[in-house]
């Protein structure tokens, strides 16, 4: 039996899959792995520390639960960029990608905040376990916050010169990305905040 051109592998993508997505799931399988590490270890110690508790009630749960809101709404406007690629509206893709970049900016300045008063009250890193984990696992998360933010700001200005379309399937990438990063914020939320 043989192969038509049409079912031929190519030697840039011998799988189903193009070959930058393939190195997208790749890349989050390693993320994956390095922040169900942090998980893993903070849950452990969280249980055989019960005084760790008290350090969390200084935690702010509405701040946390505005938050928590912002990343979910970006991602349904990482949701709408992307329909809008497909449907080759070009200025409904600017809107939601600017929408995106805006709602990530503000994750990270009501974290930036949030970070500042904990610090000038004493609570650093190095007090208690407690501490140094929650500034290990939020600044990691904020950091892929801040690296979708570029991201997604570089394909807004790439619309904005009207010349996503030959690379559209960028906005999928970024926003699989963009999806895990609100993904793991599911689990930070609760296990800081509200154990």
């Amino acid at each position: 039996m043989q192969q038509t051109q049409a079912h031929a592998p190519t030697a840039s993508s011998p799988t189903a899959l193009p070959t930058g997505k393939l190195g997208l799931w790749w890349f989050l399988s390693s993320e994956i792995i390095t922040f169900g590490g942090l998980i893993g270890s903070y849950t452990v110690l969280r249980l055989a520390h019960p005084e760790w508790a008290e350090a969390a009630q200084h935690l702010s749960v509405v701040i946390a639960t505005v938050n928590t809101v912002v990343l979910l709404t970006s991602s349904l406007t990482m949701v709408l960029a992307f329909r809008a690629v497909d449907r080759q509206e070009d200025p409904a893709v600017r809107t939601w990608l600017g929408g995106t970049v805006t709602l990530g900016l503000v994750f990270l300045l009501i974290k930036a905040l949030e970070w500042s008063g904990k610090l000038s009250a004493g609570m650093v890193p190095g007090v208690s376990g407690f501490w140094s984990f929650y500034y290990a696992m939020t600044g990691l998360h904020a950091l892929h916050v801040l690296a979708g933010v570029v991201v997604n700001a570089v394909l807004l200005l790439v619309a904005l010169r009207g010349r996503l379309r030959p690379v559209a399937q960028r906005v999928e990438m970024a926003g699989l990305y963009w999806h895990f990063v609100d993904l793991v914020w599911i689990f930070l939320f609760p296990l800081l905040y509200l154990s």
